[in-house]
């Protein structure tokens, strides 16, 4: 194809975007690439990249080693490249888009009936014809319905990750995980914090002693954390020395100079045109098949196609829908997401807790090991546990969970073994190095097998 007309027309060029973008030129398809802001996303400009390295700041600095916040703000700027300058530069993205052949176009797209995209951008708008349409818009955040929450002014994880000066104080709406790895990082730099989640756990959806561990960690660090109530109220300057004062359900009240909304994402359909190639948009989402498509050469990745939102999941989805597009035989394949938050201790995990095994109908167990009893916990002075899921009659792992050092390293073994259901027997003659976690997570595997999974 020449001109304006494409082999795929991409619309959002974060990690799904990219991940696309990078493997359709590599096959020898014609690209362009469409994205309103910033080429790389939320990922490298807001979310993951700027709080891990907070984290690691943060975590070098509560040790007593010379990471003051000044020097931890200035690396976070280099990182999302904005040194200097008030908003991130993305030209290294845009750069290396270029570089591989595909056709960058800023702009806000819509789609304008099949094969037709219409971008609005400074100048006159511009027509592009696609083959394939890949929609790849990311998610924004959540901001929920409180009373007084738009005059407090709160941040979302765009200034969380990117403030230049640390609060007076912090309170955090939402214990999810850009909530609880923020919490640790500016408690750990002095500030004062309270983080407020509606629900009886923090992370309510991963495992309750990953909940646990990370709940233990905060409040050493001295986070505020309240469970099971829900903001009903902000009333503005109305705390101590002028803090925005938080209402709860129950009651209660916290106080924060700054307030962070951390209570979800939303993935931004509106004004995209889904109609015009016959997609209906149901409670700001839309039904696609197990090959990401939602119409005749239209496909979702990233957010917008769910099921969880992560960076990995994104690349892999947009890679997949370019495969697909092109022919290969292949279908999303989510048993095996791998899940981590990287407080101190790290927290991770993969497949199904005991109770989702069960209500699936599999006849599951599970087998536990505290961290702290461990050669790895003691080596470490470290805390944490590591917890498998059995299907007793497959014999098959279907879920782990660790919580400890390099956790979202430790378990990636425990992905391959759900991904390819690798048989128990095998798994528990698995040498594994001592003295680590993976090695505790071996012990589990070899305690299954021997004394509660073998079938019979």
């Amino acid at each position: 194809m020449g001109g304006d007309a494409f082999d795929f027309v991409i619309i959002g060029a974060g990690a799904a975007g990219e991940g696309a973008a990078f493997l359709a030129r590599e096959r020898g398809a014609s690209v362009a690439i469409v994205d309103r802001e910033l080429f790389g996303g939320s990922c490298a400009f807001w979310a993951c990249m700027p709080s891990k390295t907070l984290l690691h700041a943060a975590g070098v600095h509560a040790l007593g080693g010379d990471y003051p916040w000044p020097r931890a703000s200035d690396r976070r700027d280099w990182m999302i490249e904005r040194v200097g300058i008030p908003f991130p530069d993305d030209g290294g993205h845009v750069g290396r888009l270029q570089s591989a052949g595909a056709e960058v176009v800023r702009g806000t797209a819509r789609l304008e009936g099949p094969g037709r995209v219409i971008v609005a951008g400074d100048g006159p708008e511009r027509t592009l014809a696609a083959t394939h349409v890949i929609v790849a818009v990311g998610s924004q955040p959540t901001v929920p319905r409180v009373d007084g929450l738009e005059s407090a002014l709160a941040w979302t994880n765009r200034q969380g990750t990117s403030a230049r000066e640390l609060p007076r104080s912090l309170a955090i709406l939402g214990a999810g995980p850009t909530g609880v790895e923020l919490a640790q990082v500016y408690a750990r730099y002095g500030v004062p914090v309270a983080i407020a989640h509606p629900h009886d756990r923090l992370n309510d959806r991963d495992h309750p002693r990953n909940s646990d561990a990370v709940a233990d960690a905060l409040r050493r660090d001295g986070v505020d954390v309240r469970t099971g109530v829900r903001a009903v109220r902000i009333e503005a300057g109305a705390g101590r020395a002028g803090a925005h004062r938080i209402a709860f359900d129950d009651g209660s009240w916290a106080d924060g100079h700054e307030i962070l909304v951390a209570v979800g994402r939303t993935v931004p359909l509106d004004g995209l045109g889904m109609e015009t190639v016959g997609v209906t948009v149901e409670h700001g989402r839309v039904r696609l098949d197990d090959q990401l498509r939602i119409a005749e050469n239209v496909f979702v990745a990233g957010d917008v196609a769910g099921p969880e939102m992560h960076t990995h999941v994104s690349h892999y989805q947009g890679e997949l829908a370019v495969r697909v597009a092109l022919g290969d035989d292949v279908r999303a394949d989510y048993r095996a997401i791998p899940r981590a938050v990287y407080t101190d201790p790290e927290v991770a995990g993969v497949g199904l807790r005991l109770d989702q095994a069960r209500d699936a109908g599999i006849d599951a167990f599970e087998v536990t090991a505290d961290l702290a009893t461990t050669a790895k916990g003691y080596v470490a002075e470290a805390t944490g546990h590591v917890t498998i899921i059995v299907d007793r009659a497959a014999q098959t792992l279907v879920g782990a969970f660790m919580a400890g050092p390099a956790a979202s390293e430790a378990i990636h073994e425990a992905v391959l073994a759900v991904k390819a259901r690798t048989p128990l027997p095998v798994l528990a003659d698995t040498i594994h190095a001592f003295p680590t976690v993976a090695r505790v997570f071996g012990s589990c595997l070899v305690d299954a097998y021997r004394h509660q999974g073998r079938a019979h």
